[in-house]
């Protein structure tokens, strides 16, 4: 739990400093390429640590499920935001980008923290 407090509240810092010193009139985009990496990391990160208390044997199918959900989410996602407003898309692009790979590698350090623990 602590570490998806640590991790939604590095987001925001960074979203607030990119919005106000970075791309100051982006901020909309900026947080709409945060948002969903953020809410996948902090839900993936969930769903692994309870399905390793339980049962690590349920570990590995779970990622699977989550890895093909992702793909349509961010697919859809990207779709939506690109398609159906009026923003500027080099600026949500690059904060999705610079959010999702921070976010997954963060994931892949929690889990493999998991890991070592048995």
């Amino acid at each position: 739990m602590k570490s998806v407090v640590a991790i939604s509240g590095a987001c925001l810092v960074t979203w607030v400093i990119g919005a106000t010193f970075v791309s100051p009139g982006a901020g909309v985009e900026l947080f709409l390429g945060m948002a969903l990496p953020l809410v996948m990391a902090v839900g993936t990160m969930t769903l692994f640590s309870r399905a390793f208390a339980r049962d690590p044997r349920q570990l590995t199918p779970l990622i699977v499920k989550a890895f093909w959900a992702k793909m349509v989410l961010v697919g859809v996602y990207v779709a939506i935001v690109m398609g159906l407003t009026e923003l500027e898309p080099i600026a949500f692009i690059v904060s999705f980008t610079l959010y999702f790979v921070s976010l997954h590698l963060t994931e892949a350090i929690q889990l493999r923290s998991l890991l070592r623990v048995r």
